[in-house]
């Protein structure tokens, strides 16, 4: 016998007509959003970055790839990594079929990371996605747009992320964030100076602008899966650590070739 609240069809029918309002008012907001972002002012992005990808050195615009819009995914991937972050990487095999459809829409998506372009191509592999991946090693791309975070940021407790001030060191003690270190194979703190987030530009007669970034729930539209759960009838039904010390239960979702393994 469940626990939940039941009723009649006739009760649901009205209950689910009270919630289609509320979710066409939310359909409404989320494209009056869109429209705003549209009419942010873009920057001019002046700075010369080089990227290393499977076509070679690369600059900002080459990233577009021919198009004249480009989405970065900022992929939580640092030098000190042995593997991408689970987190990142759930997001990735969701926009990983996306690519083409982006890419017909005049919209190239491509993620950046700070490690090497060797070990991002053998992560690739090993996932088995396809969408373009850039290596940023060695350039100020990722601290310039604030995930990727300096030994001193760190210690001094200012870091600049999602448009704030953080102050992650007192989260280092914390024996379930540990974890979230050992999933890429390294500690907290070192897992912690990069952060997730996607960053939006424009190509207009050579010159590159931005237009828009994100971070943190910022980008939960990107997590495709979320969006399915939350039409579940347990919703998301997550407890971020279910099983701290264990890589495994680190988190409810794990890379898409662990769920099997023991």
């Amino acid at each position: 016998m469940t626990n939940h609240k039941t009723g009649t069809r006739e009760e649901w029918l009205a209950a689910r007509l009270e919630l289609l309002e509320a979710e066409k008012e939310l359909t409404r907001r989320s494209d009056e959003l869109a429209r705003q972002r549209q009419e942010l002012p873009w920057v001019r992005i002046d700075k010369e970055y080089r990227f290393e990808t499977d076509e070679g050195t690369a600059s900002l615009a080459d990233l577009f790839d021919g198009r004249s819009q480009l989405i970065v995914y900022h992929f939580m991937f640092g030098p000190e990594y042995t593997a991408g972050c689970p987190s990142c990487s759930a997001i990735a095999d969701g926009f990983n079929g996306s690519v083409v459809h982006l890419a017909n829409h005049d919209v190239t998506l491509c993620a950046v990371s700070r490690a090497p372009l060797a070990k991002l191509q053998a992560y690739k592999r090993r996932m088995g996605w396809s969408f373009p991946w850039a290596s940023s090693f060695e350039s100020d791309f990722n601290y310039d747009f604030h995930v990727s975070h300096t030994d001193e940021e760190w210690r001094s407790g200012a870091v600049e992320y999602n448009f704030r001030t953080v102050d992650f060191r007192p989260w280092e003690e914390s024996p379930e964030l540990a974890v979230l270190g050992s999933s890429v194979g390294t500690d907290f703190a070192t897992y912690r100076r990069e952060g997730p987030g996607m960053s939006a530009f424009a190509l207009e007669d050579g010159v590159v602008y931005l237009t828009y970034s994100a971070y943190e729930r910022g980008i939960d539209a990107l997590w495709g899966m979320y969006h399915w759960l939350d039409r579940a009838p347990r919703g998301r039904n997550e407890s971020l650590f279910v099983g701290a010390g264990d890589l495994r239960g680190s988190a409810w979702y794990r890379r898409h070739d662990e769920y099997d393994s023991e």
